[in-house]
Formats: structure tokens, C-alpha cells, sequence
């Protein structure tokens, strides 16, 4: 994104915007909080080119394999690239653009009730591709799963847990005052997935079907993305014959005070189309497509 001169109102992580129209002035005012503007949106993926997509990628890298999970975070990264009003954040009852496109998740380190889970970030750029992005995504996943290693949030909080509860409890509402304002510490914040453009879960991996996820007030994530278990269904055509593919469901959470309905239409239609088209996702993430 175009880096522009700090000015008196900005944030370390937004642009303050200044050109907004009355509605969008008042909106925020009268509904300070992200988690009562929510609206949720419920898409269905056809797979059957990314499936073959995944399949001809995975001929040449067998290392990290290829997986649905990385087109989906490719997608989002593009989707919110061109569509911007989709990285704005409300925080102080003020409207600003993110600095960057970032997308956050959690990576379980082991499959077992116990297992401890670990806080990832990807941190994208204007030229960013699907393949920058899976090699982006190859580190910071391997990183996580090494049971030796702790993010900086999970750090934090098992700080804090460790504390006379009256003092953890101190702190932590001392926080969430410093976080109306941006002035959190970065060290406290650099993995927390509440302060990325789009939290994604992928429930699927864990035999889960989609569904609503709240956003939070705490941080400036203003989209939550989870990803269902894909299954075979029926696709009918026009003259009622149908075949049977594999699809799946995608729920998107969103703080519907950034923009109107027809934008988020739009953005839902671009990012459907990239899914089923991810040949598309070896454009770096600023340049157009037709959809």
C-alpha cells in the first residue's frame, strides 16, 4: 500500500480518514462497539479447479505441499488488496485504513487435547503471490509447531495469568485502554490475530462445519473468516440435471460500518471468483481481474 506522512490523528498501525461522508462520520458514534455491527455472510466454493489446481501445483513441491488452506489465505490477502474499504478499522470512534494486509491464524501443534496452539501472522505485500504467500506461510507454520517455541500474544498472556489475579486483572483492563487509543506495546500485539485485516479458522481440519464467529472488540480486526469441512453435493443446472462435486462452505464475519452492501457484494463476488479460479493468485495481489 502507498506509504503516506504521519500526521497529527494518525495510528503506528492506520491512517486516520479524514474525507469520510456524514453517515459514515455518525455511524461510529452512535454504534461505538465492532461486535453490535456485525453482519455475516455465508458463501459455497465449487472446488473442482482448485482441486486441480492444488493437484498440478503439488507435481513439483512435495516438501510443503500445497493445500486448500493456502489459497484461501492467497485469496483473502488479494480480495482485501483490491477492495480497501475491507482493511478500514473503527477503533476510538474514528474510521482508519490499516497500514498493511495481514491475515491471522491459529496452528495447533499437535492433534491431542492437551496440545498447546500457537498464534501465526502473514504479513503481505502489493506484489505478494500465491507462491510468495505459500512460502511465507511455510515458515511461519513450521515455526509455530516447534513445541519449544512461544509467540510473543501467548507469552504475554501466560504473563499475566501467572500474576496475583487482582494485578493480571489490573493490567489487562489497563490495556484495553491503551488499545482505544493504538497504544498498545508492539511487543504485546506483533502475533495477536485481533490485530490483522482477517482472522481465518479453518474448522475443517478439525471435521467442523462452517458457522458465525463473533469479531471482538479488543484490537482492529474488522473480518473473521472460518472454513468449513468440504463434502460432495449436487450441482444442479438450469434444466434440473445436476452433478455431484466437491464443495464448501466459507462464513465471513464482518463489521458492516465500513461500508455499504453493494461493496461487500462485490468483494464477495471477487473473492469467490479467485477461489475458483486460483490461477489467478500468480498476479501479485495489487494488479486487477476481471470478475
Amino acid at each position: 500500500m502507498e506509504k503516506k506522512k504521519r500526521r497529527w490523528g494518525d495510528r503506528k498501525d492506520g491512517v486516520l480518514l479524514r474525507d469520510l461522508d456524514g453517515m459514515h462520520f455518525i455511524t461510529p458514534l452512535i454504534y461505538p462497539n465492532r461486535c453490535d455491527n456485525e453482519a455475516y455472510i455465508r458463501e459455497t466454493i465449487d472446488l473442482t479447479n482448485m482441486n486441480a489446481y492444488i493437484r498440478k501445483k503439488n507435481e513439483t513441491e512435495t516438501a510443503f505441499p500445497y493445500t486448500m488452506f493456502h489459497v484461501i489465505v492467497a485469496a483473502i490477502i488479494k480480495t482485501i488488496t483490491l477492495r480497501p474499504k475491507l482493511n478500514r478499522f473503527i477503533a476510538n470512534k474514528n474510521f482508519y485504513l490499516r497500514n498493511e494486509v495481514s491475515t491471522s491464524f491459529v496452528v495447533k501443534k499437535q492433534f491431542a487435547d492437551e496440545a498447546a496452539e500457537a498464534l501465526a501472522v502473514i504479513h503481505a505485500k502489493d506484489e505478494s503471490t500465491l507462491d510468495t504467500i505459500h512460502e511465507e506461510l511455510r515458515h511461519v507454520i513450521l515455526d509455530c509447531k516447534d513445541i519449544q517455541k512461544v509467540d510473543s500474544s501467548t507469552d504475554s498472556m501466560d504473563f499475566f495469568n501467572h500474576m496475583p489475579r487482582f494485578l493480571g486483572k489490573f493490567i489487562v483492563w489497563l490495556l484495553t485502554r491503551l488499545d482505544v487509543h493504538g497504544w498498545v506495546p508492539a511487543s504485546l500485539i506483533e502475533t495477536d490475530p485481533y490485530y490483522t485485516s482477517c482472522v481465518i479458522s479453518n474448522l475443517g481440519s478439525i471435521k467442523l462445519n462452517c458457522g458465525y464467529h463473533h469479531l471482538t472488540n479488543w484490537g482492529t480486526c474488522s473480518m473473521f473468516c472460518v472454513i468449513g469441512e468440504k463434502s460432495v453435493r449436487p450441482c444442479y443446472a438450469p434444466d434440473g440435471s445436476f452433478q455431484m462435486r466437491e464443495m464448501l462452505d466459507l462464513g465471513l464475519t464482518i463489521d458492516e460500518r465500513l461500508a455499504d452492501g453493494y461493496y461487500y457484494s462485490k468483494s464477495i463476488r471477487l473473492l469467490k471468483k479467485l477461489l475458483e479460479n486460483p490461477e489467478l493468485l500468480e498476479l501479485p495481489a495489487i494488479e486487477e481481474v476481471e470478475y
